[in-house]
């Protein structure tokens, strides 16, 4: 489509748009002015009894803090380094040669 009748679509669009919220607020107005004279004014004095307030005290409630147990290092224990017997097996044979 070119863009004239692009154009057009959408002014023809917007115009409706308009009248359609022309007729909308003249709907409104009728509406509130039939309400207007269908609920005229009155001012009625309602007696309440004043209501005695009692203030609640609010406990608060403590918070017990754990506390905490300072944490133990786990020491990796080394295994004792084993001699090889092989190493000395061929230091003496070097010394008999």
């Amino acid at each position: 489509m070119s863009q004239k009748k692009l154009v057009k679509q959408l002014l023809k669009k917007l115009e409706k748009l308009e009248s359609d919220r022309e007729k909308l607020i003249i709907k409104l107005g009728k509406a509130l002015d039939k309400l207007e004279q269908k609920t005229p004014v009155k001012k009625v004095a309602a007696k309440k009894a004043p209501a005695k307030k009692v203030t609640a005290k609010k406990v608060v409630a403590k918070k017990v803090t754990a506390k905490k147990a300072p944490a133990k290092k786990v020491v990796a224990k080394k295994a004792p380094a084993k001699k090889s017997v092989a190493k000395k097996a061929a230091v003496v044979t070097d010394l008999k040669v």
